[in-house]
């Protein structure tokens, strides 16, 4: 009862929401295998960007949480049937609207036809940045990548703690709602 009521309260949220969420996976694994997790190993000399040391938290007990939901449970790596890894990246994207206004009738827009009016166009230019979280699972004991999800939105800011670990919980939520994927014709 308490997954169903879980599984509801996440369609509803991803229903009301403007994030976009895809997967991908291997049909040739049977995901009813796989019952226990583990945390890809933290590389200290990467020098590639990373979420702060709180984002980074909030992420990983989502992901904990979700996943123990759906019945795996949390080991060390080397017991593990997965290993799991997240990535970020934001995307700058820039949204141009145009709004042309025209005042009475003038189908031909020709001198002499129909009723005159003025009209004018206004664009606007607005930037915006769409975050990316990428899930990966990778079979543990042959490293082959065997399920990949992905969420995304625009990025807000969020002022306080509260509201930051609603926003992962909720894209977590979404980006797993779809695991374990379901077989063809089922």
């Amino acid at each position: 009862m308490k997954k169903l009521l879980v599984v509801i309260a996440a369609l509803a949220l991803s229903a009301c929401s403007s994030l976009k969420t895809s997967s991908d996976y291997d049909p040739g694994v049977n995901f009813s295998d796989v019952k226990t997790f583990a945390w890809v190993e933290k590389k200290t000399a990467d020098a590639t960007y990373h979420l702060d040391g709180l984002m980074d938290q909030r992420v990983r007990k989502a992901v904990d949480v979700q996943l123990e939901l759906k019945g795996l449970t949390m080991t060390d790596a080397a017991n593990a049937d997965i290993l799991v890894n997240y990535l970020t990246k934001v995307d700058k994207k820039i949204n141009v609207d145009t709004f042309n206004t025209n005042y009475g009738y003038n189908p031909y827009y020709g001198p002499g036809w129909g009723w005159g009016g003025t009209g004018h166009s206004q664009t606007t230019v607005r930037e915006y940045e769409v975050g990316t979280l990428i899930l990966d699972m990778v079979n543990a004991k042959t490293g082959k990548l065997i399920w990949r999800g992905s969420v995304a939105d625009t990025m807000r800011d969020k002022d306080t703690p509260e509201e930051r670990v609603e926003v992962v919980n909720e894209a977590v939520a979404a980006l797993l709602l779809n695991y374990p994927p379901k077989p063809e014709g089922k």
